[in-house]
């Protein structure tokens, strides 16, 4: 399997051949893995230290023994396989920071914690804005388009998903998380850079995202596919469960906002007008996520053709 995408951002803003390559970089991750690993991107490695060192903490003062009281204490032994099939083993909590925060709401959080989660947001939700101007120039498309796309009434919903994997004793039995695409837009993962487990699907194949110190790994949702009119396609991903450690995953999703409406962009169009199976749907994001909701763990094309039937555009 050929290497996973690393790209070093750090010239992104030059002239020339650097620039250009970087562009050409992008573009083949998002067409050939709908995943890729940056470097150099701008968020300072101390923040990316702290919210890596708090977020441990917390899980070990917080979550850790109430997993292990939860879902841990019922054990696996004796347990088939078809009895762990809808069960993940990841204990998780949630950060809205757009269009409004609820950073102060969430329970046993330290102040220093929030304060770097705070931080950490304003930083990702630049990083993510410039890389969706990136995808824009690469697919032809006037700088904005994807942001005002998202934009609705209110901006876009922006928000991070705190996880954390810990040890299984039998992890041929259950996964972390089962394989699913993204719903959304554009997710940033800060991952933990000692205790694998993530895995896409590429060419039929499994293949590990390899951790790596202070890279955030970026991925594209739905939402990006069905602009592009499948030129950038979600890919599906899970997380495996180890014996070595407790894995964690600060996953940021830069989300439409609920009333966006999603379609293709009409200049990624290269079919006839009456070709319509050919073109994605065109929807409102809430419904698609209403929907998402019960089917996530299932293939998407069920549901953009599902969306195909119900909008009513």
């Amino acid at each position: 399997m050929e290497n996973f995408p690393v790209i070093n951002l750090e010239n992104i803003n030059g002239i020339g051949e650097e620039r250009k390559s970087i562009l050409e970089q992008i573009d083949d991750a998002c067409k050939n893995w709908g995943f890729f690993q940056l470097v150099n991107h701008g968020i300072p490695l101390e923040l990316l230290d702290t919210v890596e060192r708090l977020t441990k903490e917390h899980y070990r003062k917080c979550m850790e023994q109430r997993f292990k009281e939860v879902v841990a204490s019922k054990g696996l032994e004796g347990v088939q396989p078809e009895q762990v099939k809808d069960m993940d083993w990841e204990t998780t909590f949630f950060l809205r920071h757009l269009p409004n925060s609820n950073i102060s709401e969430i329970p046993d959080l330290s102040q220093e914690y929030r304060d770097a989660m705070k931080e950490f947001a304003k930083k990702l939700e630049k990083l993510a804005e410039e890389l969706l101007d990136l995808l824009c120039e690469n697919l032809g498309l006037e700088k904005g388009y994807l942001k005002k796309a998202f934009y609705g009434s209110k901006g876009p919903n922006f928000g991070t998903k705190v996880a954390n994997y810990p040890e299984c004793p039998k992890p041929e039995l259950v996964k972390g998380l089962r394989a699913h695409t993204d719903a959304g837009g554009i997710i940033l993962l800060l991952q933990d850079d000692k205790v694998s487990g993530l895995q896409l699907l590429k060419d039929g194949q499994w293949v590990d995202v390899p951790p790596m110190r202070h890279s955030i790994v970026v991925n594209l949702g739905d939402q990006i596919e069905v602009i592009t009119n499948g030129k950038y396609k979600s890919v599906e991903h899970r997380v495996i469960t180890q014996t070595n450690g407790t894995r964690m995953s600060v996953a940021s999703f830069y989300n439409p906002a609920n009333d966006a409406v999603i379609y293709p962009a009409s200049s990624l169009l290269e079919t006839k007008a009456e070709d319509t199976d050919q073109v994605y749907p065109k929807f409102v994001f809430e419904d698609y996520m209403k929907l998402y909701a019960t089917l996530k763990f299932q293939p998407k094309e069920p549901r953009f053709q599902a969306m195909k039937v119900v909008n009513s555009f």
